[in-house]
């Protein structure tokens, strides 16, 4: 499975912060914001990766990222001119997908919480249909809405309903088999003029193969498309790692654990950053090894 992260837009509502920068850049406490969904995709197993942005943005993520051999993997780029959808995401990385099943991530999606690994490693090995994800809120009025039966099959799905079905949104996190490019390529613009990630997703709902996986209680999901969002997200980063010793998605050692680069690389890695703690923490890793 090859993995896209959709890091587009033009984040109005963090102006003027995201006026020269773009948001999926902007810092979640200690790492850019595009570590989080990236490390998303590793997680998976996922090893070869798209990232989608604007004409403006596109050379910073190059700057950042690479080509992604230092991580062990593969990432490449694509411009999308207009934001016309998250469904557009597949038709701009056809050719990337060539055939193979693909995962779409927001780029200002965060997840974290125990067994997601498990999870994204199951939603991974779907070989036919799609996996989509349900995360209770108190008002999902703002969200897309999932609703299921006890078996995890979706029976509806809907786009910011003034009554709910369900208390499940679905996050920006989707799985799909081969035939999502076909799929997605068939698509109608909607009323508003965006090819619509929900019209995808009935596609597979009208096949009868949309799957859904809950997140728990204890799960955190968080979007960053605000400034107080933005505040909140680094915080609940800081807490975590300022209390456990951990780091939330270091994409290094991620890729160190996933068995991807050898310890020799991820000491390398880290004396590249030594002056940050950041760089240390890397350093410690391979040491104790």
């Amino acid at each position: 499975m090859k993995g896209i992260i959709l890091a587009g837009g033009s984040a109005t509502r963090l102006y003027p912060l995201s006026k020269a920068i773009s948001k999926q850049i902007m810092p979640v406490y200690d790492k850019p914001m595009i570590y989080y969904p990236l490390s998303t995709l590793m997680l998976a197993g996922i090893r070869e990766v798209l990232v989608i942005s604007t004409p403006r943005d596109l050379p910073m993520f190059r700057d950042l990222l690479g080509t992604g051999e230092e991580l062990g993997m593969s990432f490449s780029y694509k411009i999308q001119e207009q934001p016309n959808g998250l469904a557009q995401a597949f038709v701009l990385g056809a050719d990337f997908l060539n055939g193979e099943p693909g995962c779409l991530i927001l780029g200002d999606n965060m997840f974290y919480g125990q067994g997601f690994s498990a999870m994204l490693r199951r939603a991974a090995n779907i070989e036919k249909g799609a996996c989509i994800f349900g995360y209770y809120v108190k008002d999902p009025r703002a969200y897309g809405v999932v609703e299921f039966d006890g078996q995890g099959n979706v029976i509806s799905l809907e786009e910011k309903p003034k009554i709910p079905k369900s208390h499940y949104a679905v996050p920006g996190l989707y799985f799909y088999d081969g035939s999502v490019t076909e799929k997605a390529a068939a698509l109608r613009p909607s009323a508003r003029g965006e090819y619509e990630i929900t019209d995808l997703n009935r596609l597979y709902l009208e096949e009868g193969t949309l799957k859904v996986e809950l997140f728990g209680r204890g799960f955190a999901w968080l979007d960053t498309g605000n400034c107080d969002s933005l505040l909140e997200a680094s915080n609940f980063v800081a807490t975590i790692q300022n209390r456990q010793g951990f780091y939330v998605s270091c994409i290094e050692e991620i890729a160190w654990r996933q068995g991807w680069i050898p310890t020799e690389q991820l000491l390398l890695l880290g004396q590249r950053l030594e002056k940050t703690e950041y760089g240390k923490y890397l350093i410690e890793l391979a040491k104790q090894s």
